[in-house]
């Protein structure tokens, strides 16, 4: 055959430590039909402010793969919710070759075609709370790429029609394909006149979606006469591949035929006419709800399984063992992102007989639907049993109903199709099944009422069994408790949903309370944080009697916003917000931010320098929000404003000590026993908050920098000078002149204007 290579490319992302699926990366890609081999190249490499991260530690990468929707990872091994379904996927974990690069290749041969989902991520770390731009970050950066070789013009079977094939030395297989379309109960391969010089040496393969595989259904032609090879309960509306391929050591010419013949769910004993398929490939009915309607219609062959339509909502027939049994389809109502509920017709209550079983369809859309939570709930209506045993089996399989010819059986499985089994009894009335991240297509739900006996499970007789059914599919698990919050998640142009789990729960719907924090703890943390603030108190009767009363004003907002923040900022259910979350938080970063300003320019005593010292803070107010509203988590929007406030006093101090030819302030007293206890505590503080905080200790060391940024405030504000007392007005001359006051108190700098009297020097 001819080969064609395609490429297909993402670009890179920056990875994150692993919390729950909302920090994963994920990569969509698609597969086309008749790919032989797909190549995944994973690059991976590391940055550091810009440039290459040869210093950055090596941590591994885990990468997951999985066709037809996302994957369902626990890296961490926690439990799932009850009733929770956990499909499977591939993993790989990539390990650094050089410094700042390493480059992982996955292999599949024979993919299936359509939609696929790489997951990557970081290992979990400590946890640690960082500030924004104090250091260059290390940052591992991930890039897949996909190289695809597929085949072009496979020969195409038609059923009921032989194809005649001479297979040269040189050629060691040949590849075919049939259209399977929907309610085919049976597809029988079979090779016919094979000639070669050794009998029969072939193999004959058979596999749906994508070329067979060694492990695919595979019968010998040299111990089997007649050669077939039958698929029951094929998948629908899929292509079926064939493939016949010489014994190994088989030099000459093998010629054969090979035919399909595909079974028709309503007419089980005759296969499909050739060229006239019936009207279900067409999606037609073929009775309304009779076990044994045979309304037949005629049509071409589909070309392409691309030309095929998804049913419409009429009841079809389904064949099992010597019958068909109709089935029921579902109204599809939409009723946002990830919330859409399936009706029954005549539902919710469903009446399954006892000499049948009840078919249903559930149709997720492509794309649209894998990235949520599908949803099954049974309840059986007690009353309806009449005081038999009667246990009512649910199986839901992906593709094709799943119902046995075996009246007793109770499995959902087979060798080629595996499914998901539900039960009610009168002892359990409720069952429930969760899927997240369910496969887009058909899902089949077959429901079977059994009598329980000594001997097992019986038909019953006379007993038809009332169940409540309940179909939708949600955006997470229960919307991830109280413990969790459900996020609406988005890669290019493919929306999936994901909880993010608080206060130590965790787990796919945050469930799973190994680690979760008790009640008192959170109670406890909660009250460290808020009562904390309360040390902000002394500050404000400080700045009080000393009549700052705009820094006062300043201090008790940032206690209060900072209270109110902190009891709306808990994980847990210890919470109380007064306003808005955002409002909140913007007050408590400006109210501190504010702080800092108002208490390095009152030190600056700019008053005698700057007749107008109001505009600094009100400049400063107006600066500070619009730094918070760019970025409230950055460093310099802690750092600039207050380097710049210490810039001014260091200007002011500057000033006076030259003007004066002495330190300011004068007195070691001041400096010993409020400048430098309070730069300490400040320092202090402020080293905690950037390089021992984590996620584990915040309640502890956040109220500690509460309680040392106020102390700090209390020994670094300055006292304020009592206004000067004048002994009388001095006599002015008459004429021109200056009149010049000193007041010797405030040039001194002394920490308490009442140690000594206070004298004005006036001079003309």
């Amino acid at each position: 055959g001819l080969f064609v290579t395609d490429y297909f490319t993402r670009t890179p992302r920056k990875l994150s430590p692993f919390r729950s699926f909302a920090s994963i990366e994920l990569f969509h890609f698609h597969i086309p039909e008749d790919t032989v081999i797909a190549v995944w190249n994973l690059i991976t490499f590391k940055e550091q402010g810009g440039t290459f991260g040869d210093q950055c530690p090596d941590r591994s990468i885990t990468v997951y793969f999985r066709s037809g929707a996302p994957s369902v990872i626990n890296p961490l091994h926690t439990h799932f919710p009850r009733d929770t379904a956990v499909p499977g996927s591939f993993a790989l974990t990539l390990t650094w070759t050089l410094p700042n690069r390493t480059t992982g290749v996955f292999n599949v041969t024979s993919p299936l075609p359509g939609d696929w989902f790489l997951a990557a991520h970081l290992p979990k770390d400590e946890g640690k709370i960082s500030v924004k731009g104090l250091y260059e970050e290390c940052q591992y950066l991930f890039q897949p790429q996909l190289i695809v070789q597929r085949l072009v013009n496979i020969a195409v079977l038609y059923p009921g029609h032989v194809t005649e094939q001479s297979m040269a030395p040189h050629n060691r297989s040949c590849l075919y394909k049939v259209f399977v379309p929907s309610y085919t109960s049976r597809v029988l391969v079979e090779v016919l006149r094979c000639r070669g010089a050794e009998g029969c040496p072939l193999w004959l393969r058979v596999r749906a979606k994508a070329p067979p595989l060694h492990n695919s259904t595979t019968l010998d032609c040299r111990e089997h006469t007649p050669c077939q090879l039958a698929q029951d309960l094929p998948f629908w509306q899929h292509w079926y591949y064939v493939l016949v391929e010489k014994h190994p050591g088989v030099l000459g010419t093998v010629s054969f035929q090979v035919t399909v013949q595909l079974t028709d769910c309503s007419r089980p004993s005759l296969a499909r006419p050739p060229f006239l398929p019936s009207s279900t490939s067409m999606n037609m009915p073929h009775s309304f709800g009779s076990a044994g309607g045979l309304a037949l219609g005629n049509s071409p062959p589909p070309t392409s399984p691309n030309d095929t339509k998804h049913p419409v909502p009429i009841p079809v027939t389904l064949h099992t063992g010597e019958r068909c049994w109709p089935v029921r389809p579902t109204l599809r109502n939409e009723l946002d992102t990830f919330s859409v509920h399936f009706y029954i017709f005549f539902g919710p209550n469903v009446s399954v007989p006892p000499d049948r079983p009840a078919v249903f369809v559930i149709n997720l859309l492509p794309v649209l639907d894998s990235g949520g939570v599908l949803n099954l709930e049974l309840r059986l209506n007690v009353s309806s049993l009449r005081g038999e045993n009667v246990t009512v089996f649910g199986c839901l399989n992906h593709g094709v109903p799943l119902t046995s010819g075996d009246n007793t059986s109770v499995t959902c499985e087979t060798e080629s199709l595996a499914g998901f089994l539900l039960s009610v009894n009168a002892t359990a009335s409720l069952s429930r099944l969760r899927i997240p991240y369910p496969q887009t297509g058909s899902w089949y739900l077959s429901l079977r009422s059994l009598c329980a006996t000594e001997h097992g499970f019986e038909p019953c007789t006379n007993v038809t069994a009332e169940v409540y059914l309940r179909a939708y599919l949600s955006p997470c698990i229960n919307d991830c408790g109280i413990y969790g919050q459900c996020k609406l998640l988005r890669t290019n142009n493919y929306l999936y949903a994901a909880c993010e789990c608080k206060a130590g729960w965790n787990g796919w719907g945050c469930t799973d309370n190994a680690e979760a924090f008790s009640y008192g703890f959170q109670l406890l943390s909660t009250l460290l944080l808020c009562l904390s603030n309360v040390m902000f108190v002394p500050p404000v009767a400080i700045a009080v009697r000393s009549h700052y009363l705009l820094e006062a004003a300043v201090y008790i907002f940032t206690m209060f916003f900072s209270t109110f923040y902190h009891a709306c900022d808990q994980p847990g259910i210890v919470v109380f917000c007064i306003m808005e979350y955002d409002v909140l938080q913007f007050c408590d970063f400006l109210g501190s931010l504010m702080s800092v300003w108002v208490t390095v320019i009152a030190m600056a005593r700019l008053q005698p320098i700057v007749k107008q010292a109001s505009v600094l803070y009100l400049l400063g107010a107006m600066l500070l929000s619009m730094a918070l509203q760019m970025d409230r988590h950055g460093l310099w929007n802690l750092l600039g404003p207050s380097l710049f406030a210490l810039g001014i006093m260091a200007v002011a101090w500057t000033a006076r000590t030259i003007r004066r030819r002495h330190c300011y302030p004068p007195t070691w007293k001041r400096w010993a026993f409020y400048l430098c206890p309070g730069a300490l505590i400040a320092a202090a503080a402020v080293l905690l908050y950037a390089f021992v905080e984590t996620e584990e200790n915040y309640f502890y060391i956040h109220s500690i920098w509460h309680l040392l940024i106020a102390g700090s405030v209390g020994f670094l504000l300055p006292p304020r000078a009592k206004p000067s007392r004048r002994l009388g007005p001095l006599p002015r001359r008459k004429g021109c002149g200056y009149q010049l006051c000193i007041n010797e108190q405030e040039e001194l700098g002394l920490v308490d204007p009442a140690v000594a009297s206070i004298n004005s020097i006036c001079t003309s």
